[in-house]
């Protein structure tokens, strides 16, 4: 597998695009995820930093972590 974007191209590593076509599934749609480049940033106003293990309303908010129960 190859792909065009600077990651693999420069790195010779494998690349979020490469991940995404290696997870796709039977019904054509992908999973999405981080790439490594961004790391885990989350959202824009995300402040998770500040909660210890509890997520921000923004993350909850856009799926990206879930409330403990």
């Amino acid at each position: 597998m190859a792909c065009t974007c600077p990651h693999h191209i420069h790195r010779n590593a494998s690349c979020k695009h490469m991940a995404a076509v290696e997870n796709a599934t039977d019904d054509e749609t992908l999973e999405a995820f981080p790439s490594e480049d961004e790391g885990d940033a989350g959202p824009e106003d995300c402040d998770c930093d500040g909660l210890d293990s509890f997520p921000c309303w923004p993350c909850v908010q856009t799926g990206r972590k879930e409330l403990p129960n």
